[in-house]
């Protein structure tokens, strides 16, 4: 399916910032229908604190997010089954099967049930289909989570980390679903710590650092690590140079 060529999220100018200092600021940037953006960061820079705010799980201090069209708190009900999100750590239910879990992430979301058998086959999950969640090892749970963040096909799509706990084949299993789903319109936004294997798929690599976006990290050239540490180093020179000037 083909989506609406108009912004499917968009931060203007987002602060939040938590007690002891710690947040984000300033946030302002779009993702367009069918293009993979990925967010990199040191730990602690900001990036699962953006995702939650991108998907309601925190509200803004200041700015505005914009989510499917809509103010993120007028996004209607029914329009939440449009987005696809794993934070941290998948969500399922310890003592149901991997298909009962599966078939209630499509009951969530208003998708076919029959979409269970096609996600069980996508992720190579056949072999674990009627394992505990809680029996799986960590790989095998993270695929689970990545397949019912997507078998409904949805029009956003929010992934914190998604191949946390992969084995290479799993990796190239989900770089091929994510670019799918761009191809097929849907908009997305990645965080990574694996440089080279966003660098392989993202359209845009927005650089964070203490909290705030400070750039975009060009993708065309050989040392990826090597450049994003130089601009991370550049960045907080030039913030203590201006704390030093107040």
């Amino acid at each position: 399916m083909c989506w609406a060529a108009s912004d499917v999220l968009a931060f203007e100018k987002v602060t939040r910032v938590f007690r002891g200092g710690a947040g984000v600021a300033d946030l302002t940037f779009a993702i367009e229908p069918g293009e993979v953006v990925a967010l990199i960061g040191l730990n602690g820079a900001g990036k699962t604190t953006l995702m939650r705010l991108a998907l309601g799980m925190l509200r803004p201090q200041q700015g505005m997010v914009n989510a499917l069209g809509h103010p993120l708190d007028a996004v209607p009900a029914e329009a939440w089954c449009q987005v696809g999100a794993l934070i941290e750590v998948p969500l399922a239910y310890p003592e149901l099967t991997v298909r009962k879990n599966l078939h209630i992430a499509c009951l969530l979301r208003h998708a076919s049930p029959d979409r269970v058998r096609e996600s069980l086959n996508a992720w190579r999950l056949d072999p674990v289909a009627d394992r505990r969640f809680r029996r799986l090892s960590l790989g095998n749970r993270q695929r689970v989570g990545l397949a019912a963040a997507m078998q409904h096909d949805p029009r956003l799509i929010v992934l914190d980390e998604p191949s946390n706990a992969l084995d290479p084949a799993s990796v190239i299993l989900l770089r091929e679903q994510l670019i799918r789903r761009a191809q097929d319109g849907a908009a997305i936004l990645v965080s990574s710590h694996h440089l080279d294997e966003v660098a392989r798929i993202a359209d845009r690599v927005l650089l964070m650092n203490a909290g705030r976006l400070i750039g975009e990290l060009d993708t065309t050239g050989q040392d990826l690590e090597r450049a994003f540490f130089e601009r991370v180093r550049q960045d907080d020179e030039q913030r203590q140079d201006a704390e030093a000037v107040r």
